[in-house]
């Protein structure tokens, strides 16, 4: 068979891992289901031809084991379905009817939406499981496995996903050294191909040409695969953040800082990011609610950051990032959502860019994100993006130095600073005693309720200092008066 050859005589190890998986998959899935109990969900695009070919070879095999035969595949009898939508590319209608023809395949074309088409086709035959070319990183893919029931609501089958693990690199290797046809948009510049509405040729494959037509070179170029689906027009191009809506622009906005180490806890290593990460939340006007160190344990992540982020607008997580066995932070906060960790193709190439000798095998370990929750935050000065969970944002930074970097990033892309209100603040130095001040203070606090009071000695005998936080100026300026008549003139002296 000459995709299973085309294999063997390739030298591309991970390749060849990602075609051996898939095909255990389908092979399992033969193995389950008889012929007339499996479909496969064929719409002319890279993933489906990879994934029509991979059938091919899966079925020859399984077919060889179950009559020692060596003889070649003259038809394809898995029934293959095809969605055809008056949205659909002439060129890639024109695709599949060539396929179909070249491949030997039957067609059941359906000109219905795909739940309905489902429903009407599973009424119609006993088909039990659908193989689709899905691969983690589509829209449909969050929550699936490699077989998966179908979701609620919809006619019950089995999904079944051989490429769900397989990247756009692997996809495009496969494709190349099979030596298979392909849809001929991909050839024009197009790397993810939607409908003739919302599809165009990638922008990072155009040709510098002095003709007034405008070039692009093929898809198989595109040396970032997280930027396949560049070429999809978005409904909305506005970046979404959870801070910054006009309902908290007037609200001071609650932080909470989790430090992940055992070393913290033991004394060995002295933790200045939790010391630095409070002062700079405080000077863009956030109230830190609390700060925890945390073991490397994956529950104990969970469990705070679950807490945490129920009661805080933000949480910010550092520490335990990596791929040592204690890096556990992403698996804590997966955990806290209720999702699993999932390989995230687009943080990958990140990866392989950065570390790409140390990037050989089949599956990366660091590219395991939450799946379904994860935002990544890019910045030029960064080498990779921030990953932002929901509400929680988990920092790399291991240094001071690295904190500022990622810190002035993170201002820029969420705007952590400029939609709050900053709060101001006036200090002042005393000598009385704490007995003293404490009454007053009281007072002084359910006089100004909107005005934070704090109180701190910098040594036991020396001075009490005491702090005047609020987003009214004059208001501060109100409270300090009605503190200092409460005393003879002169106790307090203004810390400018």
């Amino acid at each position: 068979m000459e995709i299973d050859k085309a294999i063997g005589e390739s030298e591309d190890k991970r390749l060849k891992t990602k075609y051996n998986n898939a095909i255990f998959v389908i092979r399992r899935a033969l193995s389950l289901y008889s012929i007339e109990e499996v479909a496969f969900s064929f719409n002319g695009g890279k993933d489906s031809t990879v994934l029509l070919h991979l059938l091919r070879a899966g079925y020859f095999l399984h077919k060889k084991e179950l009559s020692s035969s060596n003889g070649g595949l003259s038809s394809f009898p898995v029934r293959t379905i095809y969605f055809e939508s008056p949205s659909a590319f002439t060129e890639i209608n024109a695709f599949t009817y060539d396929a179909a023809q070249t491949y030997g395949i039957q067609l059941d074309i359906i000109r219905q939406d795909f739940k309905s088409g489902l429903e009407a086709l599973l009424k119609a035959n006993p088909i039990r499981a659908i193989f689709l070319g899905v691969r983690i990183g589509d829209p449909t893919a969050v929550g699936q496995e490699q077989f998966s029931p179908s979701s609620p609501g919809w006619p019950p089958f089995m999904r079944v996903n051989p490429i769900l693990d397989w990247s756009y690199r692997d996809v495009w290797a496969f494709l190349l050294t099979c030596k298979v046809k392909y849809c001929s948009l991909y050839d024009q510049g197009y790397t993810s191909i939607g409908s003739i509405h919302d599809t165009v040729p990638n922008a990072l494959l155009s040709v510098n040409d002095t003709s007034s037509k405008e070039k692009f070179k093929p898809a198989y170029l595109l040396s970032d695969g997280r930027l396949e689906r560049a070429g999809r027009v978005k409904k909305n191009a506005s970046v979404k953040n959870d801070v910054g809506s006009d309902s908290q622009k007037h609200e001071v906005l609650l932080a909470s800082v989790i430090a992940v180490g055992d070393e913290i806890l033991s004394g060995t290593v002295e933790d200045q990011l939790g010391l630095s990460l409070c002062k700079k939340l405080t000077s863009v006007g956030w109230s830190v609610q609390q700060t925890s160190v945390l073991r490397n344990d994956v529950d104990s992540v969970s469990e705070e950051v679950d807490r945490q982020r129920s009661i805080c607008d933000m949480v910010f997580i550092y520490g335990g990032v990596g791929p040592l066995h204690s890096d556990v932070t992403l698996a804590g906060v997966a955990k806290a959502f209720g999702v699993r960790l999932a390989p995230d193709e687009e943080f990958e190439e990140y990866l392989r860019h950065l570390i790409s000798e140390q990037c050989t095998g089949d599956r990366n370990e660091m590219a395991q994100l939450p799946e379904g929750i994860t935002e990544l935050l890019h910045h030029e000065k960064l080498s990779v993006p921030l990953i932002k969970c929901r509400n929680v944002i988990v920092l790399a930074a291991t240094n001071t130095e690295e904190l500022e970097k990622e810190w002035e990033c993170l201002t820029e892309l969420t705007k952590l600073g400029g939609s709050t209100s900053l709060m101001e603040s006036k200090r002042l130095m005393t000598s009385l005693t704490d007995v003293e001040v404490a009454k007053p203070l009281s007072k002084l606090g359910l006089e100004f309720p909107d005005i934070y009071l704090g109180c701190y000695r910098k040594s036991r005998q020396g001075p009490i200092i005491i702090t005047l936080k609020g987003k009214d100026n004059a208001r501060i300026d109100l409270a300090v008066q009605g503190l200092c008549e409460k005393f003879k003139e002169g106790v307090f002296v203004d810390m400018k």
